[in-house]
């Protein structure tokens, strides 16, 4: 016999009709096991999607982050210089993730949590391998678009000279930091965009201001993302400042690692720990 209580399917004691059900049942926010399919779903269809798909959006995703540069560079250039005028500025920095992340492109970082999610659940080969060959793909991707978009910059006079010499400043100041200290400034980013990913997933609509207000916050820290950090390192290097490979070893490598540890080991398994008794026995 079953002894679960029976539930009503207007909750009579608390609801009047069905109209009013539906109205609870749409203002109620996702538990976190819900949110955690959401972004386990998000990460299976990433996994199987084309490698061509994955490099022409990774590509994009390289060329338009570098708006978040750009439009810092545009907010520096024009603003007084006044004790509140960096905070401001730092709202440029926001375009580009903007671009990227309403508009559904590939983001290295955003990888860190929605396509370790289906591993951390079947921890299988496969699903490693798979994990492995889109982080790669569209890392590389990142950075070829960002190295596009900064040769367009560099090479051409698209920007204002006074625009091209705040981006240059920001760009400088950007990979200016030591190893240790550009690798602990990443995981903070790490973490702030992987719980980005997290809360647009959860069923509500104000994905535009939380996209703002979390990257916004990593360039008023001043914390590293190495893709939009790539656009500022490819800046430098073309422009005769910078050598590669000291910046590669110094900046890249390390801000890479703390993005990694940030996001993946910090939040996701986070995450995943508070999900995890539940998705294995089915709970709701």
């Amino acid at each position: 016999m079953d002894n679960a209580p029976h539930r009503d399917p207007y909750h009579s004691d608390h609801v009047r009709n069905a109209a009013e059900s539906d109205a609870v049942n749409q203002a109620s926010k996702l538990s976190a096991r819900l949110v955690y399919h959401v972004v386990l779903r998000e990460g299976e269809e990433e996994l199987e999607r084309p490698t061509v798909s994955l490099v022409w959006s990774g590509i994009a995703a390289g060329v338009l982050i570098s708006f978040s540069i750009v439009a810092e560079a545009i907010f520096v250039a024009k603003l007084p210089q006044t004790s509140w005028s960096p905070l401001v500025a730092d709202i440029g920095y926001t375009l580009g993730f903007l671009l990227v992340i309403l508009s559904r492109m590939q983001l290295f970082t955003e990888n860190t949590i929605s396509t370790v999610l289906p591993l951390l659940t079947r921890r299988d080969g496969a699903t490693a391998m798979a994990v492995a060959r889109l982080w790669v793909v569209v890392f590389a991707a990142n950075l070829a678009g960002c190295l596009l978009a900064a040769s367009f910059f560099v090479f051409t006079a698209a920007l204002p000279s006074e625009v091209a010499t705040a981006m240059a400043e920001i760009s400088r100041e950007a990979v200016s930091a030591a190893v240790s200290e550009n690798f602990m400034r990443a995981i903070p980013a790490g973490v702030l965009i992987a719980a980005l990913v997290w809360m647009t997933s959860s069923g509500d609509y104000e994905n535009f201001l939380i996209v703002f207000v979390f990257t916004w916050l990593i360039a008023a820290g001043d914390f590293q993302h190495v893709i939009a950090g790539a656009v500022e390192m490819s800046y430098v290097v073309l422009s005769g400042e910078e050598r590669l490979w000291p910046l590669v070893s110094e900046y890249q490598l390390p801000v890479l690692a703390g993005n990694i540890v940030g996001g993946t080991l910090v939040f996701t398994l986070t995450a995943w720990g508070q999900v995890r008794q539940e998705v294995k026995g089915g709970q709701d």
